[in-house]
C-alpha cells in the first residue's frame, strides 16, 4: 500500500512511519521540519521537505491513504504563532483535502482532544484548538460533499520516545524527564489540577493503524482511560515542583471518546506511571 504521512519526521509521525515500513507499506513523509527532525528519519521511508499547502506540487504519486498529522500542535504557543497556525492548519488542510479529491486517497485526520475540553468550551480556547476543531468539521463535510473516504482521530497527551524535551515546543512528560535528570525543579502551570489522559506513543500508533484500515467517519479517540492532574504527574518524579502563573488556553479537563476505536479492537497497553517509574529506576 502507498502511504503518505504528513509530519512524518515529527514525534508521532516518525513512529507511524516506522510501523508502516515494518508492515511492508511504501511510505513517504511530507514535513516542513518546524518541529520534525532528520534524527527521526526511518530507514525504508522517503522524505520530502515542504509545506502541506503545496502538496499538489510536491507529491507526484497517488497515495492509497494519507495520514494528515502535519499541523501546528501547541496550545499556549499558538497565541504568539497565529500566522503559522493559520498557514499550517487552515491552508494546509484545504490543500490536502483538494489533493485527496483529485487522486482518490483516503484521509485519516489527526484532530485534537481540545475539542472535548471543559464541556465543549475548549474548542475555542486558543487559535490551535479552534483551527483543529473547525478542521474536523471541514473534513467531515468535505468528505460527504465530494465522496472522499475519511476518518478523524483524536490524540490525548502523547508521550514516549522522540518527544521534544527542550525549548518552546517541548511536551510535558519529556520536559519533566529532562528537568528531573538535570536536577531542576519541575515547572507546573497553575492551578496544577488540569486533568490529562496521558497516552503512550505505541498505543497511539496501534490506534492510528486500526483507524486507517477500518475507520470511517468521526470520533475515533485514542486516549488512556486513566486521567492524572499535571501536579500529580510532577509528584511522581519525586522532584521539587515550581508553580507557574496561569496561561491562556490551558484547559482543565477533556472527555475521552474512545468507544468507536475500541470497537475496532483497540485497547491501551501502557501506563504513564510505569513509564515514569522506569525513568527513575534507570537513573539510580
Amino acid at each position: 500500500m502507498k502511504v503518505l504521512v504528513t509530519g512524518g519526521a515529527g514525534f508521532v509521525g516518525s513512529h507511524l512511519c516506522e510501523k508502516l515500513v515494518q508492515d511492508g507499506d511504501e511510505v513517504v513523509s511530507l514535513d516542513n521540519y518546524s518541529t520534525g527532525s532528520k534524527k527521526n528519519h526511518i530507514g525504508g521511508a522517503t522524505y520530502i521537505k515542504g509545506e502541506t499547502k503545496n502538496i499538489d506540487q510536491l507529491i507526484t504519486f497517488s497515495p492509497d491513504i494519507i495520514y494528515h498529522l502535519g499541523e501546528y500542535s501547541r496550545v499556549e504557543q499558538s497565541f504568539d504563532d497565529i500566522e503559522k497556525v493559520w498557514s499550517s492548519n487552515k491552508d494546509g488542510i484545504f490543500a490536502v483535502l483538494q489533493f485527496c479529491r483529485t487522486v482518490g486517497s483516503k484521509i485519516v485526520y489527526a484532530g485534537s482532544s481540545t475539542k472535548f475540553a471543559d464541556g465543549g468550551l475548549g474548542r475555542s480556547q486558543s487559535p490551535y484548538a479552534w483551527t483543529k476543531t473547525s478542521n474536523t468539521e471541514l473534513v467531515e463535510n468535505y468528505g460527504n460533499w465530494f465522496g472522499i473516504k475519511y476518518a478523524i482521530t483524536y490524540f490525548y497527551n502523547v508521550y514516549g520516545g522522540r518527544e521534544i524535551s527542550t525549548g518552546k515546543y517541548a511536551t510535558l512528560i519529556a520536559l519533566f524527564r529532562e528537568k528531573y535528570k538535570n536536577g531542576e525543579p519541575l515547572t507546573v502551570v497553575s492551578p496544577g489540577t488540569q486533568l490529562r489522559n496521558f497516552t503512550h506513543i505505541d498505543d497511539i500508533i496501534s490506534g492510528l493503524i486500526l483507524v486507517g484500515s477500518k475507520g470511517e467517519g468521526d470520533n475515533y479517540g485514542i486516549g488512556h482511560s486513566q486521567a492524572y492532574s499535571v501536579l500529580d504527574i510532577a509528584k511522581m518524579f519525586g522532584s521539587e515542583v515550581k508553580m507557574l502563573p496561569k496561561r491562556k488556553g490551558n484547559r482543565l479537563s477533556a472527555s475521552v471518546v474512545c468507544d468507536k476505536t475500541k470497537d475496532l479492537g483497540w485497547s491501551e497497553s501502557h501506563a504513564v506511571a510505569d513509564y515514569i517509574r522506569d525513568i527513575i529506576n534507570a537513573d539510580k
